[in-house]
């Protein structure tokens, strides 16, 4: 998972009365959440992925779920999960629970804790992936088993889907995606959630409904060379220098979406100071110049306007005292959605201007281009009276995130996805792909009541 902007929108419709926390539910989950944590489903560890989702499959099993509906499938060194849980109309299509396995790799000689041996200290739950994405997942797997145990049949299937490799290629979940792609929709456990501040009061609530194209673009010039006492004409470094100046001084168009408008009109009378008067004066004219610069310069912000490409790698020359023969850099863009990847690399083709800069997109990172989802009617009030239900009054957020989900390749296959965790967290308790992972135990009762609330205001 990477990180989102925060913008905020108020819907207005009422939310029900927040239920009562279930001590017996509370221990399951958090059960669920610390043996998660302790299988290491890393990518490249087959056999501890294949061991976590027969755990997952193993308890809902227990909880009343057909095993015929409950399919483990080995892959491309990981595996993933797709389990069914039928409603009574099965012509309608199914609402995806999606969410994934594997987790960031962690080493323990950095590690306060052995970061694949759960434990609950200090009301946490430390451990790789107590957040990202075991907590969602736990919280998702265990308000299933409930209703399916209390006896509740949605109006159509929900289909749970768990990639394994969210974090390296998205192999797993292209094959989900393109498994499921009839689906109405898909409610993503690893993106959105609620943002509280240090004292632990609730801030703002983010509902993913779109994210940036990740793309890699390597540039490459190569001279015949020689020797450093006999310069020519040419120097692939030196061509290459004037290409990446080229870039950097390169601005894209400012785009807009439904989603960008939303992000836009919400956090204007909720920012402060120039940034917020230039959001004010961009909403009620897009065409503002001054206003677009002054939101193009903070780095929160600018992701929201336009396509960016930044160089982030270079490399040149075999030896001090030779002309370089090759010289290489990454350039890395976060591409507006909508946008096709190749547009992008024909665009910065024409920025450098020289045919002898070779340009190719880097494969195999997983990324596809994707549109934003519609913010629906629907789900957007199913998401206010689920967060509604723990914080009346809390502003629900529809992001664009500048990083990459799984959401992306269900988006690509025409079935919209929102990002709709339950956890409320405060920003210095977020370590995700970092040392020392922790989740917040207090917001297990809340999030479980969340995904309640999303199922069954959804899939009625």
């Amino acid at each position: 998972m990477k990180s989102a902007a925060l913008a905020a929108v108020i819907l207005s419709l009422a939310a029900p009365a927040a239920a009562k926390p279930d001590p017996k539910l509370h221990a399951e989950a958090l059960e669920i959440l610390t043996k998660g944590v302790a299988y290491r489903t890393v990518i490249g560890h087959q056999d501890q992925t294949v061991a976590y989702a027969t755990y997952l499959k193993d308890v809902l099993v227990k909880a009343g779920f057909n095993a015929a509906d409950i399919r483990v499938t080995p892959s491309d060194g990981t595996a993933y999960l797709t389990a069914r849980y039928p409603g009574r109309d099965r012509t309608q299509k199914p609402i995806v629970v999606l969410g994934h396995m594997d987790v960031v790799e962690a080493k323990r000689e950095d590690w306060t804790r052995d970061p694949f041996v759960p434990v609950v200290e200090n009301g946490y739950v430390y451990g790789r992936g107590a957040v990202d994405n075991k907590f969602d997942v736990s919280m998702a797997v265990a308000t299933l088993a409930k209703l399916k145990r209390e006896g509740w049949v949605p109006g159509r299937d929900i289909v749970l889907a768990l990639s394994g490799d969210e974090e390296t290629s998205m192999a797993t979940t292209q094959k989900l995606a393109a498994e499921l792609k009839g689906a109405e929709l898909a409610l993503n456990a690893d993106g959105g959630g609620g943002l509280l501040d240090e004292a632990g009061k609730p801030v703002v609530y983010g509902l993913q409904a779109g994210e940036k194209t990740y793309a890699d673009f390597t540039l490459t010039v190569t001279d015949p060379g020689g020797h450093s006492s006999r310069p020519g004409k040419t120097n692939a470094i030196n061509t290459l220098a004037t290409a990446l100046g080229k870039i950097g001084a390169y601005q894209f168009p400012v785009m807009r979406s439904e989603l960008t408008d939303a992000y836009f009109r919400a956090s204007a009378p909720r920012t402060e100071g120039p940034v917020g008067e230039a959001m004010k004066r961009y909403v009620a004219n897009p065409n503002d110049q001054a206003a677009v610069a002054v939101l193009a310069a903070d780095p929160e912000y600018v992701g929201q306007l336009r396509t960016t490409c930044v160089s982030t790698m270079v490399s040149g020359g075999h030896a001090p005292n030779a002309l370089p023969q090759r010289a290489t850099a990454n350039i890395n863009c976060r591409i507006f959605p909508g946008t096709p990847s190749e547009q992008v690399r024909q665009e910065l083709a024409r920025v450098m201007g020289d045919p002898s800069v070779k340009i190719e997109r880097v494969l195999g990172d997983g990324a596809i281009d994707s549109p934003a989802s519609p913010l629906r009617p629907d789900v957007m009030a199913a998401v206010k009276a689920a967060v509604n239900a723990r914080y009346p009054g809390l502003a629900i957020v529809p992001s664009m995130s500048a990083g990459a989900t799984d959401s992306m390749h269900f988006r690509a296959q025409g079935v919209p996805s929102y990002g709709v965790a339950g956890l409320f967290m405060k920003s210095s308790d977020d370590f995700s792909h970092g040392l020392n992972e922790r989740a917040p135990v207090a917001a297990i009762d809340g999030s479980l009541a969340h995904w309640e609330s999303l199922l069954k205001t959804l899939a009625k």
